[in-house]
């Protein structure tokens, strides 16, 4: 596949990490960042462009790309968390639920009652529905989530012992017969999200990948037109969508593909990387 030439108003790289700039492996933990991804974006960070992440992981997974990158933002949880100035934040300010006096970290989220609230009503109607509670890079949940993530810290829980606190999202792993039922009990002030086509997030409408661009290319004064975002999964359309080049890898979901601007080769082939190393070279 051949990458098209790359805009040169282009001021601001976002990308997605997994099936976007990271290399796909046999378990989560396995997938990887290529060290031609790093130099790419390297080199066009001394050239002058900015660079973010935008990824629905958690910090405790995503933080550890982020310091591998020149990163002036940072996008955690598809949006519920955005880090303005990364350089400055460890994983114990990202995760303490405060937030720092010079503004520099974003929440966007709901309360952790709601969020009970909302946990007790879903498993009443469908008894055995796995989902869980995300809040401060702790996952409170009714099912053993190692199964899915062998590092991410969790607590079982009912539901009725969950602190205070703002939480950043509820997600949800239904069976596939579940979700029809699913769909019609989501409440009105939760938006949904699916990832890689099978984890449901439910998250504060104003929590996505689309509206955190906005606000990351106003902190960064550059306008939308100027950026160009790279994406894989449905959850990333509005984003491609609202940027000046929206770019799909080639291995992305067919919905995403056909809204993409242009398409890069895919993930396993460092298509955001061969696509960077036109722009700056």
């Amino acid at each position: 596949m051949t990458v098209s030439a790359a805009p040169r108003s282009t001021r601001l790289i976002v990308a997605d990490l997994d099936g976007t700039l990271l290399h796909d492996a046999s378990t989560f933990e396995e997938r990887f960042l290529s060290q031609r991804s790093v130099d790419a974006l390297v080199k066009a960070h001394e050239q002058g462009l900015k660079f973010a992440i935008s990824t629905a992981r958690p910090v405790s997974t995503g933080l550890s790309f982020a310091r591998r990158l020149p990163v002036d933002a940072c996008v955690y949880l598809n949006g519920a968390l955005i880090d303005m100035n990364p350089a400055c934040s460890d994983f114990d300010t990202l995760t303490s639920g405060e937030l720092p006096v010079d503004g520099h970290l974003r929440r966007i989220g709901f309360s952790s009652q709601r969020a009970c609230e909302v946990c007790r009503m879903l498993l009443g109607a469908m008894p055995g529905l796995q989902l869980g509670i995300v809040m401060n890079d702790v996952r409170y949940t009714n099912f053993d989530v190692s199964v899915l993530w062998k590092t991410q810290e969790f607590r079982l829980t009912d539901f009725t012992d969950v602190p205070n606190g703002q939480a950043d999202k509820i997600f949800i792993m239904p069976r596939s017969e579940q979700c029809a039922q699913l769909t019609g009990l989501i409440p009105a002030d939760f938006k949904v999200s699916i990832s890689e086509g099978t984890m449901w997030m439910l998250m504060n409408p104003q929590a996505n990948k689309e509206s955190s661009l906005r606000t990351v290319c106003e902190r960064l004064g550059i306008g939308l037109g100027e950026t160009a975002s790279f994406g894989d999964d449905l959850i990333d359309i509005d984003m491609l969508k609202s940027s000046g080049t929206g770019v799909a890898v080639a291995n992305a979901n067919p919905r995403v593909l056909g809204i993409a601007d242009e398409v890069c080769p895919a993930n396993n082939e460092d298509g955001v990387a061969q696509w960077v190393e036109q722009l700056v070279a």
